[in-house]
Parts: structure tokens; sequence; C-alpha cells
């Protein structure tokens, strides 16, 4: 459904975005992943025609996004990292002026707006100024503004940026319910345990350029080396060794080996003859951060 084809942007000397060559296929929610200024917003802008000062072809349903196309803007909606809203009006007010952006009038945008609010959780407070609103229910009715005119493709830069639990479960229920209507979700985001649950498809972007892309699957199945971790009260690394590549990581150790069911229980043993208390022991898969981090050299929250 949209197409990136040799996609190039300049801030003054900075490349920002390097030959980016990507497709996002319909009714997906495609998570674009990357430590901050890696470009991911940039080429949000660039879909959603805020940006057109780049090199290259941007397509969406197989025409070409140029300056002033009407018919591709109405397609998109946009939320974007920072909250778009005037916190001295009501929810509803804020909705109102962004319906009337988008044409709609009358009844059909006061149904609507009620619509959208129920879908964000806010329906109850529509009548309540912005500024009363916790920041997680900011984040929704910002969502709730990209979805007034009904499009086919939602961008979201960095949706849950410091809202609370039950907002960002509130957002993820909102994605989910997007794409079983058929919807193309382009989802931003540096917190990978979104993005698994989330995504069908991912690109990793660092520096300006896609380092890696394709479903989640893949790319795990692709990138997957058998491992172990330890963790315990006594555990030591030179008891390790033996075992397979030993790497220190948060609250215990990974142990890569291509041998993962024998290695481990030969350490339960040999941890069981030196009575050390074991509190995990477990064969592990790579996760997307780790993809990342073996990819560029650096992590995600760098």
């Amino acid at each position: 459904m949209i197409q990136f084809t040799d996609v190039n942007k300049m801030y003054k000397e900075r490349a920002a975005l390097k030959n980016i060559n990507l497709h996002i296929n319909e009714g997906v929610c495609f998570g674009l992943i990357g430590p901050n200024g890696a470009g991911k917003s940039t080429l949000m802008k660039i879909l959603c025609n805020i940006l057109g000062d780049y090199k290259g072809n941007v397509s969406v349903s197989g025409k070409l996004l140029e300056s002033g196309n009407s018919e591709i803007k109405r397609k998109i909606g946009y939320v974007p990292q920072d909250l778009v809203l005037e916190e001295k009006l009501t929810g509803l007010d804020n909705l109102a002026f962004f319906g009337r952006i988008y044409g709609l009038k009358g009844k059909a945008l006061k149904d609507r707006i009620d619509e959208v609010l129920q879908k964000v959780g806010l329906l109850d407070r529509k009548k309540d100024a912005v500024s009363s609103y916790s920041g997680g229910m900011k984040r929704r009715l910002n969502i709730a503004c990209a979805l007034l005119h009904e499009p086919d493709i939602i961008i979201m830069d960095e949706p849950t940026v410091g809202v609370d639990p039950q907002s960002r479960n509130h957002i993820f229920d909102i994605i989910n319910e997007l794409k079983n209507n058929g919807k193309t979700v382009m989802y931003s985001s540096h917190y990978m345990e979104e993005v698994e649950s989330l995504c069908d498809d991912i690109a990793l972007i660092d520096q300006g350029e896609i380092v890696e892309s394709g479903s989640i699957r893949e790319l795990l199945v692709k990138y997957s080396k058998p491992s172990i971790f330890v963790q315990g009260i006594g555990v030591e690394k030179d008891d390790l060794n033996a075992f397979g590549s030993v790497i220190k990581v948060k609250d215990g150790y990974k142990i890569d080996t291509p041998e993962p069911l024998q290695k481990l229980e030969q350490i339960a043993d040999l941890f069981l003859t030196k009575d050390v208390q074991i509190e995990r022991l477990e064969i592990t898969r790579p996760s997307l951060e780790d993809i990342f981090l073996s990819l560029t050299g650096s992590s995600l929250r760098d």
C-alpha cells in the first residue's frame, strides 16, 4: 500500500534519511524501530506531506505522493509525537476544530466526534477542558483527532510516551481494532515489548538508514542464536565459560551455545553439586533489541 523508493532527506549538512527503500502492506501494523534521532519522525512526516524537500519517490496505493494531492492526504491520519491540542478548550471543541479542517460539519461531525470519543474512552469527559486531562488521556485525544475523517492509513509517532498503563492498554486496543477493520498502521517506537505485541512487520532504522526489515517472525528466526539464561545467588562467570560464549546481562548471564538442551542439563548438574541457589535457568530467544544491537552495535535507548 505504501512504497518508499530511494528516499533521501538532508537537514543542512546532515543526512537524516539515506536511500530508504521500504514497502508497507495493506492492513498491517508496521513498526518503525530505532533510537531517538534515527530518522523515524522524518520518514513519517514525509509520508504525511509535512516535509516535501526530499529526493526519491513515495507512493500510496500506486499513486505518487505529491504536494497538494488532497486524495492521498485524506487517506492518512497522523498522530504526532508532540500533542496538538488546545488545552484551554474542551475535548469536544478540539475535535470540532479538526473535524472542520477535514471538511466535516453538522450532524455528521457531531456523530463522528461521539464515535471517536467512545473509541478512545473519553466520551464522558468531552465537555471538560483538556487541561484537566491526565497525560494518557491527552494522548488518547490526540489519537481521536487523527481518526475523525476515517483514514485508511494511521501514522503514530511514539503514541505511548509518558502514558499510564491503563492508557497504554487502551491505545493497544485501538490499534488492534484498527487492524481488524483493515486499516494500515505505521507505528514508531523504541519500546520493543510494544512492537513485538502489536506489529506484523518492522523496519530497523539507525542513523537514517534501514538496517533490516521484514516480518517479526522472519527476523527472529533469521537472527536466532540458541542461548541459555542463568540467574542466581553465587553464580559466577568462570563457572559458565565451559558451556559456551558467556555474556553478562542484567541480573544474570547469557550463554550462546548450539546445544542448549544438553548444556542446560549440564549447568543444572554443576550447580546442584556446588549447592548454588538458582533463580532462573532457561532457554531464551533473541529479542528485537538484541537483533538491533547485533546489527548496529548500539542500544535503542542510547
